[in-house]
């Protein structure tokens, strides 16, 4: 199997899709960094930014309309959808513009600076009122969860079949890439054994909180883009987060403020190791799938050594 590769496409491609919704004027047409199963391109129209993305999955932002309008009225900073489509085999969105830089561009004592902010939009995604939905894993774009637990979700999410997904063939990385069937086995049984503690928690999870998809203008948040979103323990993104600022003391930040505010966090150490597994384990199958052996080497020796 080889590295996925993002969709490309012309630039007459792209003014012909802004033109059919925005007449003449789209300008500054420009190609951002970041988005792995995107293409994605800025764009400035009387004045106002945008931007507009483009992908070959299927299924591609059916749901990110749905949680444009969920995460926007409950006051967390994420961009309003201004389009959805379709043109020739690739779907495509366009979003208002926010303004900032991915905080990953920022230096570690920048980013360290903003954790307490980041802390704050956690808590609140943790806290986005769901109770009009049901269900667990990947959101629909009614709003639901496709399946009636965590645990099916997980299993289903692991099944070698896949047909019709990002991951159709996947058994096939145990031949073609990196990946390891022992070591992917082994955290998968870790994985199910911490699902206990995480089946009870059903929230609104990001499912991609890191730095390449917070922007800032460098002193604070400014925006949260993208995400894998879904249904179930909000500790997921946590443990995101963590992992992509390992020596920024996140855990034991998070901790302070839900003491601070009086949450209770029942379980902690238990739903972590579980967010961590889950969250792992889908790392080291993505980063076999792109060529990413440095990434997956990492992710693979933090899971082996996580401790009970």
């Amino acid at each position: 199997m080889t590295a996925y590769e993002k969709p490309s496409l012309d630039m007459r491609g792209i003014e012909t899709v802004l033109l059919k919704h925005f007449g003449p004027g789209a300008a500054e047409i420009t190609p951002l960094a970041g988005g792995n199963l995107s293409s994605v391109f800025s764009f400035v129209h009387e004045g106002k930014g945008y931007v507009v993305k483009f992908s070959d999955l299927e299924g591609a932002y059916k749901t990110e309309g749905y949680v444009s309008d969920l995460l926007s009225g409950q006051g967390i900073p994420f961009p309003k959808c201004f389009a959805l489509g379709k043109t020739g085999r690739l779907a495509y969105m366009i979003l208002n513009r926010l303004d900032g830089r991915n905080l990953g561009d920022y230096t570690a004592e920048e980013q360290i600076r903003q954790l307490p902010e980041l802390i704050g939009i956690l808590t609140k995604l943790a806290a986005v009122d769901v109770r009009a939905t049901n269900g667990y894993g990947w959101i629909g774009s009614d709003g639901n969860g496709v399946y009636d637990s965590w645990k099916e979700f997980v299993v289903a999410f692991h099944a070698e079949d896949q047909t019709g997904t990002f991951w159709e063939n996947w058994h096939d990385l145990y031949r073609t890439s990196c990946l390891e069937r022992d070591v992917f086995e082994e955290i998968y049984n870790r994985l199910l054994a911490y699902v206990p503690y995480n089946e009870p928690h059903r929230g609104f999870i990001h499912g991609d909180f890191h730095q390449w998809n917070i922007l800032s203008d460098g002193t604070r948040i400014t925006g949260i883009i993208d995400g894998n979103c879904l249904y179930g323990d909000s500790l997921v993104d946590l443990a995101i987060l963590d992992r992509h600022m390992p020596s920024s003391g996140v855990i034991q930040a998070y901790q302070d403020y839900q003491a601070k505010v009086g949450i209770s966090i029942p379980y902690f150490k238990e739903r972590l190791l579980g967010a961590y597994y889950f969250k792992g384990l889908d790392g080291l199958r993505f980063y076999a799938k792109m060529g990413w052996s440095d990434a997956y080497k990492g992710t693979r020796h933090f899971l082996l050594n996580l401790k009970a």
